[in-house]
């Protein structure tokens, strides 16, 4: 029985080889973005499609693109959470409203279309829901302290989510990719905050042109990401977490082993503070 996915940034980067696998495999699909002409035309016609608008921080759109699947489609099987932006910048130079943007559409986005789609998989007492995070919800890195801060933050909602939804028959999935060859470097996707500290400058501009240079050059290939999230889909399980490509198997790696190293340097201290 074909499974339908609603995926959310589907008209570009990650979201578009994601949409492109799904039809591929023969399941149906709501694809939704922010401009659903662009998105139809990306992804090209299909009867297995559905395109709606979705801008996932508004709750309503959510809802409404959610009952435009349930017409056409009569349940969803699988929510993707994938839309995405990137606000960089020294954490001094990063306004507030640098952050709530950030937050907005990394965290409070996936929480939107989440709320939206439980009820339909609590009734249908089946669901999956994938959020792609990223290498860095689980290292920090220079630069990047808004889309840490929204990515750690997303990992930890997801994982506390699935032992409150697992009694209705509902799994969850986090995927921590490393650096694919996406949009999400570019200047559509990326917005660098401006110098506010001078101490920054130097560093700054270091940062942004390596940003700059990085894009359409990183060594993941999203197609096969998307291939592999369809076999991890189909399994008789979903793991609770997927980290995807070989750098960033390299960088939880080292990441455990610190944390396993200050646990060890310091386990006499830890463990001398009960009553």
């Amino acid at each position: 029985m074909s499974k339908v996915w609603m995926i959310t940034g589907a008209g570009r980067g990650m979201g578009l080889d994601f949409a492109k696998a799904v039809l591929a495999s023969g399941d149906k699909l709501v694809a939704t973005g922010r401009n659903p002409e662009h998105v139809a035309k990306a992804i090209g016609p299909s009867e297995n499609l559905l395109v709606t608008t979705l801008d996932v921080t508004k709750p309503a759109d959510a809802i409404s693109a959610v009952n435009a699947a349930i017409e056409r489609f009569e349940r969803i099987d699988v929510l993707v959470n994938n839309a995405a932006s990137f606000y960089a910048g020294y954490f001094e130079d990063l306004t507030s409203e640098h952050m709530d943007l950030q937050l907005a559409s990394g965290l409070i986005g996936p929480m939107n279309v989440a709320r939206a789609v439980l009820p339909v998989m609590r009734r249908q007492g089946s669901g999956k829901i994938v959020s792609i995070s990223s290498t860095a919800s689980l290292v920090g890195f220079e630069f990047c302290s808004a889309y840490a801060a929204a990515k750690f933050a997303l990992d930890g909602w997801m994982e506390s989510l699935q032992p409150e939804v697992a009694p209705f028959g509902i799994e969850t999935m986090i995927v921590n990719p490393g650096f694919f060859r996406t949009g999400l470097l570019s200047d559509d996707s990326t917005q660098y905050a401006e110098s506010a500290v001078s101490d920054y400058a130097e560093r700054r501009a270091q940062n942004i042109a390596g940003w700059k240079s990085a894009n359409g050059q990183q060594q993941g290939d999203p197609a096969k990401l998307a291939r592999a999230l369809i076999t991890l889909v189909n399994l008789p399980e979903l793991p609770r977490r997927f980290v995807a490509g070989a750098d960033a198997v390299g960088m939880v790696e080292q990441k455990l082993a610190l944390v396993q190293k200050q646990i060890d340097a310091h386990r006499v201290l830890s463990s001398s503070l009960a009553f």
